[in-house]
C-alpha cells in the first residue's frame, strides 16, 4: 500500500519579532524626520547647513545597527539566516560597482526586490541596509550620505516583502508585479536621495533651489523641478534595468531563493525524540532533508 503523498514544504520568510518591529518602526520614523526636517526648519535656525550632516550620520548609524541586533535577539534570524544575509549582501555589494557610474544602471536593485519578496520585509530591510553599507566600504563611498542610502535601500527591499499575495500570485503575474514595483521603487529611491542632497545645495537657479524657511509647498514645487532637471534620466536607467532583469532572470532567481529558504527551514522548532539527538520539525508533515 502506497503511503500518502507528503505536502510540499512552504517557503518560510524570516519573521519579525516584537523588539525588531519596535526598532524598525523607530528607525523608520527617525529616518523620515531626518529626510524631511529641513523643509520645516526656520530660516534663522541654521539646521539646513551642510556642517550638521555628520551629526546626523552619527545618530542614524547606531539605529540601523539596532535593527539588525534586535532581529537576531528575537530569533527572527538564526545562524542560517545570518549566513544567507552575508552571502546576499556580498553579492549585492559586488553588483553595485558594475553599473553605478553609467546612467544609473544598478543591478543590485533587482537582487533586493527578489530577496525581499522571498525572505520577508524584516529580512529585506536588514539586507538592503547591510548591502549598501558593504557597498560603500567596497567603493570608498563612505560619507554623511551613507546612512541615508542605507535607510532608503532598506525601505526599498522592505516594500518588496510587503507586496500582496505571496501564496497566490506566482509565475508571470508575480514577475510583472515585481517588475512594476522595481520600476516605481527605483524612482522613489532616487527621489528620496535627491531630497537629502538638495537641501545642502546652494547657488542654483531660483526655480530649483531650496529656500530655508519658505512654505513647504513652495519648496516641494522647486524640489520637483530639481528632480526633473537633474536626475530623471539617471533614475530612468535604474528603473529600466531593474524591470529587464526581473522579467528575464527573475523566475530563475526566485526559484533559487525559495529552494535555499526551504532547505534552511528558518524558524523550524527543535524537538528531542526519546533516545535520539535533536531533530528539526519542519511544518506539520515531519519531513526531513
Amino acid at each position: 500500500m502506497n503511503s500518502p503523498a507528503r505536502p510540499a514544504r512552504r517557503t518560510r520568510p524570516v519573521r519579525i519579532g516584537p523588539r525588531a518591529a519596535v526598532a524598525l518602526v523607530l528607525v523608520t520614523l527617525i529616518g523620515i524626520a531626518a529626510f524631511g526636517w529641513p523643509l520645516l526648519a526656520d530660516r534663522q535656525s541654521g539646521l539646513a547647513h551642510s556642517q550638521d550632516a555628520p551629526w546626523l550620520f552619527a545618530a542614524l548609524l547606531p539605529l540601523l545597527v539596532a535593527v539588525v541586533v534586535a532581529t537576531i535577539a528575537d530569533n527572527g534570524m538564526d545562524a542560517k539566516a545570518v549566513a544567507m544575509l552575508g552571502v546576499l549582501a556580498a553579492v549585492g555589494a559586488a553588483l553595485r560597482p558594475l553599473g553605478a557610474g553609467t546612467a544609473g544602471l544598478e543591478p543590485m536593485f533587482f537582487l533586493l526586490v527578489l530577496s525581499g519578496r522571498v525572505l520577508g520585509p524584516g529580512f529585506g530591510f536588514v539586507l538592503g541596509s547591510v548591502t549598501m553599507f558593504a557597498s560603500a566600504l567596497l567603493t570608498g563611498g563612505v560619507g554623511p550620505w551613507m546612512p541615508f542610502q542605507m535607510l532608503a535601500m532598506g525601505w526599498f527591499a522592505l516594500g518588496a516583502g510587503l507586496l500582496p499575495g505571496p501564496e497566490r500570485i506566482r509565475g508571470r503575474a508575480e514577475l510583472l508585479m515585481l517588475a512594476a514595483y522595481g520600476c516605481v521603487g527605483a524612482f522613489a529611491y532616487g527621489t528620496i536621495m535627491n531630497l537629502q542632497g538638495w537641501v545642502l545645495l546652494q547657488g542654483m537657479g531660483q526655480g530649483i533651489s531650496f529656500h530655508p524657511g519658505e512654505p513647504v509647498t513652495a519648496n516641494l514645487a522647486r524640489f520637483a523641478a530639481y528632480c526633473l532637471a537633474t536626475s530623471m534620466g539617471w533614475d530612468l536607467g535604474r528603473a529600466v534595468l531593474t524591470v529587464v532583469l526581473t522579467l528575464t532572470l527573475g523566475a530563475t532567481l526566485l526559484k533559487a531563493l525559495r529552494r535555499a529558504t526551504r532547505r534552511a527551514a528558518f524558524d523550524a522548532p527543535v524537538s528531542f525524540a526519546p533516545g535520539t539527538g535533536p531533530a528539526l520539525k519542519r511544518g506539520t508533515n515531519g519531513s526531513g532533508g
